[in-house]
């Protein structure tokens, strides 16, 4: 009876270009938000800490590449690989100019310090390996 119920239920949820989908909705709609707040705010903020570090100011518009640019085409599933490559390098980046202090820190409610940006980075990765799936505006080759 077991073994029945796990075959329907596995029928029933075996779709995996819909997960596909899901992931990169998920992932690209919510770092649009990131996008948005530099729209808005710029990212004059970024430069000054690449300049800290010795690092040329004009690299801080690439947040614009990583979090507008890259999250649509992940959403529209067009060079999926390449853009969840470029997220994960922004979040990467991002990690370490800004919350690589929270790295050994625990939140009041016991989320790791860095739990958005290992989000972020794990699912740009995974999305990287699995590609955009049927759903999407890209060509068979990307989702192979």
């Amino acid at each position: 009876m077991i073994v029945k119920a796990n075959k329907f239920f596995t029928g029933l949820t075996h779709h995996p270009d819909a997960g596909k989908l899901l992931l990169r909705l998920t992932v690209g709609i919510l770092l649009l938000f990131h996008g948005v707040a530099k729209i808005e705010n710029g990212v004059g903020w970024i430069a000054g800490m690449l300049a800290k570090q010795g690092l040329p100011g004009f690299i801080a518009y690439g947040a614009y590449i990583g979090e507008i640019i890259a999250p649509v085409l992940i959403i529209l599933g067009l060079f999926t690989r390449i853009s969840a490559a470029v997220v994960a390098f922004n979040l990467l980046v991002a990690t370490l100019l800004v919350t690589l202090g929270k790295f050994f820190t625990i939140t009041n409610v016991g989320a790791w310090g860095l739990e958005g940006e290992a989000f972020y980075f794990l699912c740009s990765l995974v999305i990287m390996l699995l590609g955009s799936g049927r759903y999407s505006v890209a060509s068979n080759d990307d989702y192979r």
